[in-house]
């Protein structure tokens, strides 16, 4: 929609008049430039910044939203001279426009160098750059750990300067990419292994020189903290003598360059027997001027004097032999007594345990326990025979044998079936007849049936 500036009457909708406004800004203000100075900055809790650019005539409202927060190299602050990329957009639910960066840089000092300032100062205020923190370097470490690119000249500088002061040193090296994307990370894990490795004794953090931005890696806050949380001591050699980074203010020790660390780790061997000789040499004259000191102090006491320290000497531990003495014969005495006591002791436990008693006794105890034993068996089959002769009685009586004593028959067919009626057997068939004594066979001449 266009805004018509013609003398015709039009009413506008609010919400429409700010659509065309913005509409206009779409289309010609898109990726500005403005420059000012920063004023009134807010920091949001969800990460915006929201603050005025002004010069000495008006302000503009902006808004840097926590996306593009993330790539500037330096935090907004009030007083700050800028220059911002962005585009003009309308609010409108207060009917303002406002600038939204994408982009920020600081006028004057660069962004990096602002950026550095910042960082340190910070990290300076937490204390990690106190000296008091900071660990001296092993004087002789048998292991060294390098991080550097394996690309540049300065891992064989390093490595040569090793060799040549001490011969047989161990050296680790974990490559790193000192530069550009991913750079930060792989130092931070290259500083973690050594860390939680614990093998080297001390590691050198090596870059060559370079530019401020060529630099970066080493002034970034993640590189910083992993230096500061290392376990192992950590030489920071990066650059040349003048450049400065976050990580040497960080380190143990900051080395002016690479080779320079590699000396200052590790001593020659020709300069370690040197002290060596000169330690010996210390020693030998200070014995000698010692034995000197003694000889005189003699001299000057008198033989006698010296004899009758002598003598005292030896008296002394004259009485404390013959105090040994007298404990070690009182200590024989009371373990005789002792002894004597357990073997008392273990007579009479062995006499109390003679195996003729206890075999007596068992002998006893086992004939009481074969008379109960028979007594009680003798008991059970007598109660048993009795409950036997009661059931066989019982039996007796309700055996169809005993309905037989009384005169009483059982008839059955050929097929052994006990016929209960006449009904059941047929004319000519034959059966049998069981008694009280024997059976008879008898053939069916007539059938009469039940009245």
């Amino acid at each position: 929609m266009k805004l018509s500036l013609g003398f015709e009457r039009r009413v506008f909708q609010v919400s429409e008049l700010n659509s065309a406004i913005q509409g206009l800004f779409e289309t010609e203000f898109r990726g500005i430039w403005v420059a000012g100075e920063i004023s009134g900055c807010r920091a949001a809790s969800s990460g915006h910044y929201y603050f005025c650019l002004k010069d000495a005539q008006s302000q503009l409202k902006c808004a840097l939203f926590k996306t593009a927060a993330r790539l500037a190299r330096f935090k907004p602050r009030d007083g700050l001279a800028v220059i911002a990329r962005g585009n003009l957009e309308v609010y409108e639910a207060r009917g303002e426009y406002q600038l939204i960066i994408e982009l920020l840089q600081p006028q004057g000092a660069g962004a990096l160098q602002l950026a550095f300032e910042q960082l340190k100062k910070k990290l300076s205020a937490e204390g990690l750059f106190e000296q008091a923190r900071k660990r001296a370097l092993p004087k002789l470490p048998r292991r060294v750990g390098i991080v550097t690119s394996l690309s540049g000249a300065v891992l064989h500088d390093m490595l040569q300067i090793l060799e040549r002061r001490f011969p047989g040193i161990h050296v680790r090296i974990f490559p790193a990419q000192v530069q550009g994307e991913g750079a930060v990370e792989q130092v931070c894990r290259a500083l973690k292994y050594f860390s939680e490795r614990a093998w080297a004794e001390v590691v050198i953090l090596a870059r060559g020189g370079g530019s401020l931005e060529d630099l970066w890696t080493f002034n970034e806050e993640a590189v910083a903290r992993m230096i500061v949380a290392s376990k192992v001591p950590i030489v920071s050699a990066i650059g040349h003598e003048t450049d400065f980074t976050i990580a040497d203010f960080a380190a143990d020790h900051r080395a002016p360059t690479p080779s320079a660390a590699a000396e200052i780790v590790i001593c020659t061997r020709a300069s370690l027997l040197e002290q060596i000789a000169a330690h010996r040499a210390k020693a030998a004259q200070s014995i000698r001027y010692r034995v000197l000191t003694c000889s005189r102090d003699l001299q000057h006491r008198g033989t006698a004097r010296a004899a009758t320290l002598l003598h005292r000497a030896v008296a002394k531990r004259a009485q404390a032999l013959d105090d040994l003495e007298f404990r070690l014969r009182t200590t024989q005495r009371r373990l005789i007594q002792v002894l004597a006591g357990r073997l008392g002791a273990s007579v009479r436990r062995l006499q109390a345990g003679d195996l003729r008693l206890c075999l007596a006794r068992n002998r006893h105890r086992q004939e009481l326990l074969a008379g109960q034993m028979a007594k009680s068996m003798e008991t059970r089959i007598s109660r048993g025979r009795r409950r036997h002769e009661t059931v066989h009685a019982r039996l007796a009586q309700l055996s169809p044998l005993a309905v037989l004593a009384r005169g009483y028959a059982i008839v059955e067919n050929a097929e052994r079936h006990i016929l209960r009626s006449a009904a059941e057997a047929s004319s000519g068939e034959e059966l049998r007849v069981r008694l009280h004594r024997g059976e008879l066979s008898a053939l069916v001449s007539e059938i009469r049936p039940a009245e």
